[in-house]
């Protein structure tokens, strides 16, 4: 199976859940057009009560549907959107992308991965549970994240479910993906 984008949601507001819709308009630099975390600085509560002046390394939210299969069958009820993500993927490995590498995304869009989202408290609030269920440990006992990346928009473009996606890795050191 190739990896496809499943399903695009963007809000305004900052709920934790996004609707999905129909496609989404990804901007150069600043994001998902009409999405509250769109922006050149960060828009993440907590990190702008921290510091505003932040660059935005967390402009798009990417998340595996396979995860979504994995916590329904923990007994959560989970689908597209609900977990704060704009794209939802299909056959892709997001998780063991390094940062840096480039997802060319349907015609035109890219974006560059970041790091890891950290699964939070809001987590919990969306469903009792989910929060442990979105850690794992290897096999050295090394904290999983699998709650999605986030990445930056090098190139803008339309963003629609069904669209292919194609993963370009970067060249020099290989860097893991840390928590943004």
């Amino acid at each position: 199976m190739s990896a496809r984008v499943f399903a695009v949601a963007r809000d305004g507001d900052h709920n934790f859940s996004k609707p999905l819709c129909r496609e989404i308009k990804l901007l150069k630099g600043l994001g998902v057009e009409g999405d509250a975390h769109h922006g050149i600085t960060v828009k993440h509560r907590s990190r702008v009560a921290r510091d505003p002046s932040q660059p935005n390394l967390r402009q798009v939210h990417l998340m595996h549907g396979e995860f979504h299969d994995e916590l329904n069958a923990m007994g959560f009820a989970v689908t597209s959107g609900d977990l704060g993500e704009n794209i939802t993927t299909r056959g892709i490995d997001l998780l063991g992308l390094p940062r840096g590498a480039r997802l060319h995304i349907g015609t035109k869009a890219i974006v560059e991965v970041t790091g890891l989202r950290n699964p939070c408290v809001q987590i919990d609030r969306f469903q009792e549970g989910m929060t442990a269920a979105c850690l794992g440990r290897d096999e050295k006992g090394a904290l999983i994240r699998k709650a999605g990346v986030m990445s930056i928009v090098t190139e803008g473009g339309v963003v629609r479910a069904g669209d292919e996606i194609r993963v370009e890795l970067p060249t020099g050191d290989v860097l893991p993906l840390e928590v943004v």
